[in-house]
């Protein structure tokens, strides 16, 4: 059986207003589960490929749905963690009919934000060939910190083609100090970074594609793929540099998810063998796929769902 895709992180059950309006003001939620990495996940799944989540959920009702829908979902779960001591965080979403919906997280003190170096130690890393990080979790405790940093060296002493999304939240950071060292500290383990323009000027001090490319290669990684938005990506890998265009939707519904979508497909392309521009084709693709989707994972394709929104989207032209 082909290796597989490890992936780190802090799942949520979440909480999507079913109609518009303020958080507290809104009657009625619908139940999900969110997570950055739990979308690349979900999407490397559909796609095909064994994948297997680190993390730690409580004994509760949020918990016992995650653990649900990642078996549903067929992603690994034996390397998910379980404690009676804290709880499993969640999250609200509000609906919104145009601009980015309003969140508030419910996560301090959660289990997850519990997952330490110990934690790290009983993964047999010889079954997974790649494995994906985002900046997410090391920003939720000096524990995460420090569990995703023994697992990014473990990762590199093992091979394993490290691919890392910075994800800035900074809210979640005792400081902007301690977010940009650290997660440019992550970078430089990373054999592919996917930043996007605006976190370049947080973390790099540019918003220019080839200076954020000319930076995260100073740190160690061999390809570079800065996303755009909605007109593709830049990418920078080695001594080669291009432009893939995104795809044309006709309505944005929400632009949640769209950037684990884009992981997603620039990975589990890469995962496949295929060239790095098609790989980057297909996480634009994703990414404006979840677009057109409420839910932050609900849109990730199956191989034959993305095959039919490539034949049939046109590209921007660049």
């Amino acid at each position: 059986m082909a290796k597989g895709l490890l992936l780190a992180g802090e799942p949520m059950g979440m909480l999507i207003a079913q109609s518009e309006g303020s958080l507290d003001s809104v009657a009625g939620y619908s139940l999900a589960v969110a997570g950055a990495e739990f979308n690349v996940a979900t999407g490397a799944a559909r796609l095909g490929h064994f994948v297997s989540y680190l993390t730690k959920l409580g004994d509760d009702p949020f918990g016992k749905l995650i653990a649900r829908t990642l078996r549903n979902n067929k992603i690994d779960d034996s390397n998910v963690l379980y404690t009676t001591e804290r709880t499993t965080g969640f999250m609200l979403k509000s609906k919104v009919s145009k601009g980015d919906p309003e969140i508030f997280y419910f996560r301090k003190g959660s289990a997850a934000s519990t997952l330490s170096p110990e934690d790290v130690e009983h993964i047999d890393f010889s079954k997974f060939s790649h494995i994906h990080l985002t900046g997410i979790f090391p920003a939720l405790t000096e524990s995460t910190r420090a569990a995703m940093m023994t697992l990014i060296k473990k990762a590199r002493e093992a091979n394993l083609y490290i691919s890392f999304d910075p994800n800035l939240r900074p809210q979640l950071w005792p400081s902007q100090e301690v977010m940009v060292k650290t997660l440019n500290e992550l970078a430089t383990y990373a054999d592919l970074v996917l930043p996007g323009c605006g976190e370049g000027k947080i973390l790099c001090n540019s918003e220019d594609p080839k200076a954020i490319s000319d930076f995260y290669q100073g740190c160690g990684a061999k390809t570079v793929v800065t996303k755009l938005g909605p007109k593709g990506a830049f990418v920078r890998d080695g001594d080669k540099e291009f432009v893939v265009p995104g795809f044309i939707i006709d309505k944005v519904v929400d632009t949640v998810g769209a950037g684990d979508g884009f992981a997603c497909g620039v990975l589990t392309g890469i995962m496949e063998g295929l060239e790095l521009e098609k790989a980057v084709e297909r996480a634009c693709a994703i990414g404006a796929i979840q677009c057109t989707f409420v839910g932050d994972n609900e849109g990730l394709p199956t191989p034959d769902l993305l095959k039919a929104f490539m034949d049939s989207h046109q590209r921007v032209q660049l």
